[in-house]
């Protein structure tokens, strides 16, 4: 059963219009679906069942997403998170502050805190800093943006599982493809963010007061993350697959260990559980407009418009990646869709499975922070940021996407 182009963008539309105008966007998502399937030829039925298998295609990552909240609960909730955080400002001073905002959100996004959960717990010494050295509020803020984008390209977080599951490539091996990219996109990010140290609102007096909590040390803080990347690291090194299914639940157990802190680990698992559910309900949403997506002739439309301008085969992959991220603003769907829908017809093409993953992944990076989606609105919110100043953040953001993009479509398309 095939949809028409036609009807599966109409569909895409009226999804992204529904979430503008604050519908959830998983309902949103599915609306999209149903009114994408019918109007593209499917009938009602056929719509229901094209929804309902691509909402199964998206089910194994869903359970490795939500075993990897018991890792971010732990790293959020007893203090990890914002130890690792302080001590990387502390060590690189106040002089280097804005390269030190980028590095901490860079490094906390990429041991498996969510990107606009790291953006927050930065956020408190990010405006501290802004008030003693009169940085503005714009400079922080893309600051810590770009660095958790950076970050967001080699983390174990739900958006590199999504890639990683729909491709059958080991976990590690993703993040890993994310790390030049990463790094090119952290010093674009520490440029763009000195070039906007003057411009926009100061911090206030009043804004962001740090807390006095109690926070473990470094080294215990790190333990949890380093143990959930050496087990998912010894399927490449040594042959022996540990799914992530099994790894980052053991590793935000071992954290709370390591921290003297296990008898919360119930707790913490719950908080983490709470902080994933949004991304899980939100990616079934997605499976179910990818199963209308994918099984439409638009991927079809999109390659003959490649083919016209001549471009090479493996360009669908990062294009499926800012697509997705523009039609859903979300790194995690944009992955997941593109991947779900793209991603056969590229392997079909001759792109490797890895190069596929990593060029979808970082396009999704492109398009993701856009007003209808909740990154937009939660990282203006993390330092009380107005929406007019918030809107002239993304160009720059699509910047820093952009860049990353094209550094992993150079290494996975023309060299690999």
């Amino acid at each position: 059963m095939e949809v028409t182009a036609l009807g599966a963008i109409i569909g895409l539309i009226i999804a992204i219009i529904l979430i503008i105008k604050k519908v959830h966007p998983a309902y949103g998502l599915i609306l999209g679906a149903i009114i994408g399937g019918i109007l593209g030829g499917a009938g009602l039925i056929g719509t229901v069942d094209l929804m309902i298998n691509g909402t199964k295609e998206i089910m194994p990552a869903v359970l490795r997403i939500l075993t990897a909240g018991v890792l971010a609960g732990v790293l959020i909730e007893s203090g990890a998170a914002a130890k690792i955080a302080e001590t990387i400002v502390d060590e690189l001073g106040e002089s280097n502050s804005l390269i030190a905002l980028s590095i901490a959100t860079l490094v906390l996004t990429s041991v498996g805190v969510f990107i606009d959960v790291a953006i927050i717990t930065v956020a408190p010494i990010a405006l501290g800093i802004g008030r003693r050295i009169n940085l503005t509020k714009t400079a922080i803020l893309i600051a810590m943006i770009g660095g958790g984008k950076a970050g967001n390209l080699m983390s174990p977080n739900p958006n590199a599982i999504a890639a990683s599951d729909s491709f059958k490539v080991p976990l590690i091996s993703v993040m890993a493809a994310g790390i030049i990219p990463g790094f090119v996109g952290l010093i674009v990010t520490c440029l763009i963010a000195k070039k906007l140290s003057m411009k926009g609102t100061s911090v206030d007096l009043s804004e962001g007061a740090l807390t006095s909590e109690i926070k473990p040390a470094f080294l215990t803080a790190i333990a949890g993350p380093l143990v959930a990347i050496i087990l998912l690291s010894l399927r490449p090194l040594f042959k022996i697959s540990i799914d992530p299914v099994i790894a980052l639940p053991i590793g935000g157990v071992v954290g709370a260990l390591c921290m003297g802190k296990i008898k919360n680990i119930n707790r913490y698992a719950a908080i983490g559980l709470s902080k994933i559910s949004g991304v899980v309900i939100l990616l079934l949403g997605t499976g179910a407009i990818a199963g209308i997506i994918a099984n439409s002739q638009l991927k079809n439309v999109i390659i003959d418009i490649l083919n016209t301008l001549g471009l090479p085969a493996f360009m669908l992959a990062p294009m499926a990646g800012i697509l997705m991220s523009g039609a859903t603003a979300s790194t995690t769907s944009g992955t997941a869709v593109g991947s779900q829908v793209f991603g056969p017809t590229i392997l079909q093409l001759g792109v490797k499975p890895l190069a596929t993953a990593a060029m979808i992944h970082a396009g999704a990076t492109v398009l993701d922070h856009l007003p209808h989606g909740s990154f937009f609105h939660t990282t203006g919110g993390s330092v009380f940021m107005d929406m007019k100043e918030r809107l002239k953040l993304i160009p720059y953001e699509l910047l820093i996407g952009l860049l990353m993009t094209i550094i992993s479509t150079i290494i996975f398309g023309f060299i690999m």
